[in-house]
């Protein structure tokens, strides 16, 4: 079976506490053997640890952007904290979800913004890569990065070609999930098709970003039926989606992605062969 690794999903989220064992189940089922769990906010860091070691996944530790303005200026403290009690875990692999957004209407963007530079300098002192928020917010994240010196995975990255290649420059690489599946999103479809391979990880974002099968339009939830939940169980067939945009085998995109995971996240490859040596 193909093997997939799903480098963003929020498996610690509401919508999974009914069924979130099963759901693990049915993704490692589909050939996904790996997640990464990101935190959102320091009140979700032991359950991101917990989950990532009770399903032999990984994770990451830190605030994420539409989180700061309930969040407090200790909370960098106790990231920095957690990250130095954590240091010597191998499943966690990098902090994140950091980033900046612009599209979410009444957030602070200076407090976004010295959350953001703060993290990235935790990041650098933990000699940890960052997984990060990208929405209407390239350059502003770009601006920043070139002073870090750190790199890791630009998660649902639908920026502008000249950013993709900004943010590949710098050594990151760009998650892509969901919606490249729909027809109408035809730039991200567009750089999912045209960006070198070795740019490319793939994500769910679960519960979030359905692909196109999952979703309801507004007509159908007035009527009753539910928005679909994505799940990591979905990966494998996203990566269908783009692999056939690119005009490629299955396994030559699993490959591909896989190491270019291992590329942005490290400590990912120590940890899938104490893994493997374990089965």
């Amino acid at each position: 079976m193909t093997a997939w690794i799903d480098t963003h999903c929020h498996l610690d989220a509401a919508e999974f506490s009914a069924d979130g064992a099963a759901v693990r189940s049915r993704a490692a089922a589909r050939g996904v053997v790996h997640c990464v769990l990101p935190a959102v906010e320091v009140g979700n860091f032991t359950a991101v640890r917990e989950l990532a070691h009770r399903h032999g996944d990984s994770y990451a530790l830190g605030i994420h952007p539409l989180c700061t303005g309930s969040a407090a200026a200790e909370d960098l403290d106790r990231l920095d904290e957690a990250l130095t009690a954590f240091s010597g875990d191998p499943r966690l692999v990098a902090v994140g979800e950091i980033g900046l957004d612009y599209f979410v209407p009444g957030l602070d963007a200076a407090r976004q913004e010295l959350f953001y530079e703060r993290q990235l300098a935790l990041a650098r002192k933990h000699g940890l890569p960052a997984v990060l928020h990208v929405r209407r917010s390239a350059d502003g994240l770009l601006k920043h990065l070139r002073r870090a010196g750190i790199t890791g995975i630009a998660h649902a990255f639908n920026g502008s070609m000249h950013q993709a290649k900004e943010f590949t420059r710098l050594g990151f690489k760009l998650g892509f999930g969901g919606t490249l599946t729909y027809e109408r999103a035809l730039q991200v479809r567009r750089l999912a098709k045209d960006l070198p391979l070795e740019a490319l990880v793939l994500e769910t974002d679960s519960p979030d970003i359905p692909p196109h099968w999952l979703y309801r339009t507004a007509q159908q939830r007035a009527g009753g039926e539910l928005q679909g939940r994505n799940e990591p169980g979905e990966l494998p067939r996203i990566a269908a989606v783009l692999a056939g945009l690119r005009g490629i085998g299955m396994d030559e995109l699993a490959e591909a992605t896989t190491r270019n995971a291992l590329a942005a996240l490290p400590k990912l490859a120590g940890l899938l062969a104490l893994d493997n040596a374990g089965q």
